[in-house]
């Protein structure tokens, strides 16, 4: 695609591509990603946090047509999506994309579901708006990759690129859904670069503030695409323009805008998102796989006198550093961003693919045999690792025990990605713990059965009914 400025191609791109020119990967890999961010969203609506996502969307007010998970009364579409936006990210349970290292679904589904139930979108053309969205969303990441330092451009100067491209990704989805033309989604992504944002301090200090971002995102991007109805315009070089995208965010000679359109439509990065098998990070899978192989091997906590955790440089900084409080994480969030936690987590043994949400409580961040363990892990960068990543997420742990003998153990690849990918059952199967929060397995029974028919549904109402009708239960933080 060559013809017109970078917003003009991805809006054809978009516009063309309507779900019988989408190859059959594409379409079951979208299905998969709903199923997968509304199971999310089921078990994380019990947080305080999502309670107070649902009540800031509710004291807006607003005309109720989209629906919410945990939340029987109607919504605006805007206001449906930032809740269950919040709810899709705030469990860091969410897919990811490398190597723009971003959380796509956690803005895209939520957008699509709710834009859907207002218009009332059919399920094909749910999948096709999905598709699309990711696709821009993950490629705008993309744009931000820095090949000669491995890292994202975006991370780099402290931005969420979930959110930050999310908003981007959002707005073609909603666009499609409002069945707009080239011009208005040309328009919508000109106005939804002016809406996203998003900083990550508190992934290295605290804070809940992460859990916002996917919802702002999600409700930026229909508040775009309104707006766009309403009248208002955008800029149509809006990512390679002097003030545009790229410049703004990348500092213009650095981005790289060739990743937006190169093969657009024809090489899909939409099939090859990783789905996360654990709650966590994702820098902190692989280093919970190898501790995991310590406990196979038949080491106890009591055998080992110190770790290192051996991993990317330019992730050491999010799952190790500071290192005394990654040593000491105070709550279940904060140790899903701890690389010493991943580890104690590893070695004692986690439960569903090999750990799941009951893994990370604030009552086992205290549990006096983790902190000890955790105070034998050191983090460093490994060369080993710097070499795969962002491609892979690899660590490295070596243990030395009490009678010094030196293990080591090398994780090179994520459960979750093409080397070795998750089914629809595996996924289904995490659904399936993340619902039983509800205590209904006719729910979740339903939920998944109309994600399998997602492509012969008229309307998204048999997706979304049950679910907004759940009754949430007692509030963790």
């Amino acid at each position: 695609m060559t013809d017109g400025t970078i917003a003009q191609q991805v809006a054809a791109f978009a516009v063309e591509n309507d779900y019988d020119r989408l190859p059959l990967e594409v379409r079951e890999s979208v299905k998969m990603r709903v199923l997968d961010t509304l199971g999310i969203c089921l078990r994380a609506s019990t947080l305080a946090t999502s309670e107070s996502a649902r009540r800031y969307a509710r004291g807006l007010g607003g005309v109720g047509i989209s629906h919410a998970v945990g939340m029987p009364e109607a919504l605006s579409p805007h206001q449906a999506a930032f809740v269950n936006g919040v709810l899709a990210h705030s469990l860091d349970y969410d897919d990811t994309h490398l190597p723009s290292v971003l959380h796509p679904s956690a803005t895209i589904v939520p957008t699509a579901l709710a834009v859907a139930e207002e218009v009332g979108a059919s399920g094909q053309e749910v999948i096709a708006a999905i598709a699309a969205g990711l696709e821009v969303c993950v490629r705008a990441g993309i744009a931000g990759y820095d090949p000669s330092t491995k890292s994202s451009l975006f991370f780099d100067h402290g931005q969420h690129a979930t959110s930050i491209c999310g908003a981007i990704g959002g707005a073609v989805t909603a666009g499609l859904l409002y069945r707009f033309d080239v011009d208005q989604i040309v328009h919508a992504l000109g106005l939804a670069a002016s809406f996203g944002a998003g900083i990550i301090e508190a992934n290295r200090t605290g804070g809940t503030v992460k859990r916002l971002h996917c919802g702002w995102a999600a409700h930026g991007a229909i508040s775009a695409a309104q707006l766009v109805s309403a009248g208002f315009t955008g800029p149509p070089t809006v990512f390679e323009g002097r003030f545009g995208f790229f410049e703004a965010w990348l500092h213009g000679d650095k981005a790289r805008p060739d990743a937006l359109v190169d093969g657009l439509g024809v090489a899909w990065e939409v099939p090859g998102i990783f789905f996360k098998p654990y709650p966590a990070n994702h820098f902190t899978h692989c280093a919970l796989d190898a501790a995991g192989r310590l406990r196979e091997r038949g080491i106890e906590p009591s055998d080992i006198e110190s770790l290192t955790l051996g991993i990317a440089s330019a992730t050491v900084h999010t799952i190790g550093e500071p290192l005394a409080v990654k040593q000491n994480p105070e709550t279940g969030y904060m140790a899903q961003f701890s690389g010493p936690y991943a580890v104690a987590t590893g070695l004692l043994g986690g439960g569903g693919l090999g750990a799941n949400l009951d893994d990370y409580t604030d009552e086992l961040v205290r549990d006096p045999v983790r902190r000890s363990i955790m105070s034998k892990v050191t983090v460093v960068a490994d060369p080993l690792c710097d070499q795969i990543f962002p491609m892979q997420f690899p660590a490295v742990l070596t243990a030395v025990l009490n009678d010094g003998t030196v293990i080591r153990e090398e994780v090179l690849a994520n459960k979750g990605g093409g080397e070795s990918p998750l089914s629809f059952n595996d996924i289904a199967t995490k659904f399936g713990s993340n619902v039983a929060v509800a205590g209904d397995d006719h729910l979740a029974m339903a939920v998944r059965d109309a994600v399998e028919r997602l492509d012969g549904l008229s309307t998204v109402n048999e997706l979304m009914d049950p679910l907004s009708k759940v009754v949430v239960g007692e509030r963790e933080e």
